[in-house]
């Protein structure tokens, strides 16, 4: 077996094109008949949903921040293993990180030794584009800014003097994407888009590929690859929360990372998955319910009137299984949700609390979370906080005590009572 290589996608800035570029170049490599593996830097749930289907193969989260650098280095390698290419979506601009300076794409790059392709969004300039692209190839040692993919190129003069402009760089130029309206499908989705009609995304994805086949050198782009490090240990994994742990997944707790249940299937726990908005309770004689993040304001209605559901929590609470929910699935372990309409409905009511979609700003930001807990974990955790809801009126003991990225002590988060407990933080690994 060929060792597996791997590219990285990155750009200047957000919104320079990356996302949708990444996505076009795995429908691309799919259709030539190769074996894509896509990976996603940071925190993020909804561009690896598309990222996995534009490749066929699911999509893992690699976060610089809230990961080692030994667990980065054993989930790239284990999510390389079988495929020809790792292909790695860059987040924001290449060297932006959190506050406290840690966790850009640029440290991933630098830390998996995995070259660089520049997404560079040439609309309104021409020239310029030069400096630019050579400023971030010099900016660090470390990080190799291997070649150019230039988007939003207006006409056939437009790209000859960009080319022109790239040569005295010495930074091959594998491709120019020109203005191409008809791809808003692969534009950063809105929440409630990851229900796309499948037929809607296989159409933009053939778009895509074509496209790209006509505008990237993809034997270039490849043959630009080097191999991911390899590496026999097993990732770090947090401990699973139960032996027999029933997930809820659907659209409603349709945030979860791929790296934690593959941690827990390792470890032996057996995983089963139910569906909330089916009405369906997790297995009766699960030991851990895990209830993850997701839009549950947007079914309210339907988790409201869904019996079997919260009967199911109520007896997996009687019976002392570990019940756990994230952000959207600590929301419904509430007494009430009331949506953005102000219209309140029914949840679980495990915790003595109601959450309402009204925060005017949204809450966002890695956290250091410590708690004392019978969550199987450690005592210290990394995660993030991303929600426009607010919990009110538990009174109930805090399951966090967190920091942010720049140590700054923010409020306590969560509720905790006996075996039942949550809060707005995900929990990507161990501190």
């Amino acid at each position: 077996m060929t060792t597996p290589s791997g590219l990285v996608i990155a750009a200047p800035r957000s919104g320079s094109g990356k996302t949708l570029l990444t996505l076009g170049l795995l429908a691309a490599l799919r259709h030539a008949g190769h074996v894509v593996a896509p990976a996603k830097t940071g925190p993020d749930y909804i561009d690896p949903t598309f990222l996995s289907r534009a490749a066929g193969r699911e999509c893992i989260n690699l976060d610089p921040w809230a990961m080692d650098e030994d667990q980065l280095r054993a989930l790239a390698a284990q999510q390389a293993t079988g495929a020809d290419l790792l292909l790695l979506e860059g987040v924001m601009g290449l060297f932006d990180a959190a506050a406290d300076g840690e966790g850009s794409t640029g440290d991933l790059a630098q830390t998996l030794g995995l070259p660089v392709i520049l997404v560079v969004d040439a609309e309104r300039q021409s020239q310029s584009v030069a400096p630019l692209v050579a400023g971030f190839a010099h900016w660090r040692p470390g990080v190799r800014i291997a070649g150019t993919i230039l988007n939003r190129v207006a006409s056939a003069r437009h790209e000859r003097m960009l080319s022109s402009a790239l040569a005295a760089t010495h930074i091959p130029l594998l491709g120019a994407i020109p203005v191409a309206p008809s791809w808003f499908l692969l534009e950063r989705p809105s929440r409630p888009s990851c229900s796309r009609p499948r037929s809607m995304v296989l159409s933009a994805f053939t778009e895509a590929w074509d496209a790209i086949g006509s505008y990237v050198d993809l034997a270039a782009l490849e043959s630009l690859a080097t191999p991911v490090p390899d590496t026999f240990a097993p990732p770090r994994a947090l401990p699973p929360l139960g032996q027999r742990i029933a997930i809820a997944r659907d659209a409603a707790f349709a945030f979860l990372y791929p790296h934690l249940l593959d941690g827990w299937r390792a470890a032996g726990a057996e995983l089963s998955f139910f569906s909330p908005l089916a009405d369906e309770a997790p297995r009766p004689d699960a030991d851990a319910v895990f209830l993850p993040g997701g839009y549950p304001e947007l079914h309210g209605e339907t988790l409201a009137a869904a019996a079997a559901f919260k009967s199911g929590l109520i007896a997996a609470r009687e019976r002392g299984a570990l019940i756990y929910g994230e952000c959207g699935g600590f929301m419904v372990l509430g007494e009430a949700l009331i949506d953005k309409a102000g219209v309140s409905h029914a949840m679980a009511g495990l915790l003595p609390m109601t959450t309402g979609i009204d925060r005017p700003k949204r809450v966002l930001g890695y956290r250091r979370l410590v708690h004392d807990s019978p969550l199987p974990w450690p005592e210290g955790l990394n995660g993030h906080e991303f929600h426009y809801s607010s919990a009110r009126g538990s009174g109930l003991p805090p399951l966090f005590q967190a920091l942010d990225a720049e140590a700054i002590r923010q409020p306590p988060m969560g509720a905790m009572l006996g075996r039942v407990m949550g809060s707005y933080a995900h929990v990507i690994a161990a501190a």
